[in-house]
């Protein structure tokens, strides 16, 4: 699709929207809540095991009809259409974007297919104690070697499901996880670990990135040292080493033996790969079966984004939601809530889908853009956020929009069942809390006795917006539905403010920059002619080294 001149603030929606926003913004959500009873079943929605309820946004229906006509004015089917029929939607890498594709079972892909049979030999072998490591012992660890979606969706995912057992007979290993080019994490994880039973896994999709190969070269010398071969030792490559990229060539040359490889496409971007082989760690988490589950809950997602009016289409209204908060309320900051321990990682997932994604100020076009795009991302478990953040939500002076995450039905595993009663009540703890500071944030003091007399430094102002999500229960499927949600969330996002939100040009250049800088640390008479900073910090690095 060829980008064309951005308007959107020259609209008469857009207008619209701005008085609007102006004449409502005294509206308090407790007088939105007294003034219509039907309020929850007018914002919120139902499907795909998720429940949404955005009736504690700062929003009125004129609010929300006026913003789904923005959503049509900017061609939001055309653009849908676009991404599903494979167009270039990427256009400034001239790329489609067809992360669906991965998911959908009825689709004419076969080369998607036969990855996946190719992973589901691997995760056999694995699960059922057969991959063994060159010295004939079977794999009791694996480490995953990749960085930004590389690691932040399995990681995320396969901590989220590790109450979902993969199928009886199958072991799966201890998964490990290392990222920071630093080196701390895989310094950590190796001195935990026996060479013999160690597979690495180097998730990569360009397989250039330099974090990615200096920890996964770390990991190389270790096992090299530990098993007594050589470092390029082809039997320890065969039995130690799984390379997963987009390309294959480049796997071939570092040393991954080519039936080591498992592959996936540049329509795939980085965050949105979970559901390619970089998924592996999932897979090795709950079986193929449940990464299947996982794939057609994501699907049913994207279903449901394809056929559903706006008014009732989930990625959709959360889109609307958050750009009336962040373009008209001016609230340009969210915190992601999980009160479900398993979603812990959750926050920093979307922090990577989102912020890369649409931290944006260039339109299609090529224009600056002339209103805020991204909001600032951010968040932890809820039971830990309340001792840390929640004071400055309740009592602090900017407005923040909330988003709640819970689960209906939690410890229905046969795992838990002699602890059943203790751990069930504990989940009922947890979402009477999310319950209680979701409705706290909302309705601030009205919340409390009509007749309670609090002084200032006790009184809560409320008019925090949030949105809950509950899942009926957090398996494969519905994370995967909750996943895909995101994902078509920040499109329908992107389609509105005209950006692209699929390349990250802005993370790029410092990796150019940090070339130079290395050799500057190396050799600190390199700097002159550089900002008075770099060079003072390269020359007392440089001190301190020696």
């Amino acid at each position: 699709m060829e980008p064309k001149q951005d308007v959107l603030t020259s609209t008469s929606t857009w207008s619209q929207l701005e008085h609007l926003a102006e004449k409502e913004k005294s509206t308090h959500v407790a007088d939105l809540f007294a003034t219509n009873k039907e309020r929850f079943e007018q914002f919120s929605l139902n499907d795909c095991q998720i429940l949404a309820d955005f009736s504690k946004q700062r929003m009125t229906p004129a609010a929300r009809d006026l913003l789904v006509k923005l959503a049509e004015e900017r061609q939001l089917s055309r653009w849908q259409d676009a991404l599903f029929a494979g167009d270039l939607v990427n256009c400034t890498e001239q790329r489609s974007a067809k992360h669906w594709l991965l998911r959908d079972p009825g689709a004419e892909a076969p080369e998607v297919q036969s990855q996946l049979d190719i992973m589901e030999g691997m995760v056999g072998r694995i699960l059922h104690g057969h991959w063994r490591g060159v010295l004939g012992d079977a794999i009791t660890d694996v480490v995953n070697v990749g960085v930004g979606g590389s690691e932040l969706g399995p990681l995320m995912a396969a901590f989220a499901l590790q109450s979902a057992q993969p199928h009886e007979g199958q072991t799966r290993p201890r998964l490990h996880f290392a990222s920071s080019m630093d080196g701390s994490q895989i310094s950590q994880a190796l001195q935990e670990l026996n060479p013999r039973t160690t597979l690495i896994l180097v998730s990569s999709k360009s397989f250039t990135t330099v974090d990615t190969l200096h920890n996964a070269n770390t990991a190389r010398g270790w096992l090299a040292r530990g098993l007594g071969l050589a470092y390029t030792d082809e039997a320890m490559m065969r039995c130690h080493f799984i390379g997963i990229s987009a390309e294959a060539d480049r796997m071939t040359e570092w040393g991954i033996v080519p039936v080591n490889q498992l592959l996936f496409w540049d329509w795939v971007g980085g965050r949105y790969s979970l559901w390619s082989a970089i998924g592996l760690p999932i897979a090795l988490t709950v079986g193929m079966v449940g990464f299947r589950e996982l794939l057609a809950g994501a699907h049913d997602m994207d279903s449901h984004f394809r056929v559903r009016p706006w008014t009732e289409n989930i990625p959709v209204m959360l889109a609307l939601v958050d750009v009336w908060n962040i373009n008209f309320l001016d609230i340009r900051t969210r915190a992601v809530l999980p009160y479900d321990g398993r979603l812990k990682h959750l926050p920093a997932y979307l922090e990577q889908l989102e912020m890369e994604s649409n931290g944006k100020s260039v339109s299609r076009a090529g224009e600056p853009v002339d209103y805020h795009t991204c909001p600032v991302i951010w968040g932890e478990v809820g039971p830990n956020a309340q001792h840390a953040f929640f004071q400055l939500l309740h009592q602090g002076t900017q407005p923040v929009a909330s988003e709640f995450l819970m689960t209906a039905r939690r410890y229905t595993e046969a795992v838990h069942s002699s602890a059943a009663q203790e751990l069930e009540a504990q989940h009922a703890l947890a979402n009477a809390n999310c319950l209680a500071q979701s409705r706290l944030l909302a309705l601030g003091d009205r919340a409390l006795e009509p007749d309670l007399s609090l002084p200032a430094y006790k009184r809560y102002h409320g008019n925090q917006p949030s949105t809950t999500l509950v899942l009926d229960e957090l398996s494969p499927r519905t994370l995967g539905a909750l996943l895909a949600m995101y994902e078509h969330k920040v499109f329908v996002q992107a389609v509105i403010w005209g950006i692209n939100p699929f390349d990250q040009w802005g993370v790029e250049l410092g990796k150019v920059i940090a070339k130079d800088m290395l050799e500057l640390i190396a050799d600190p008479s390199r700097a002159e002619g550089l900002d008075s900073s770099s060079r003072a910090l390269s020359r007392h690095i440089a001190k301190h080294r020696q």
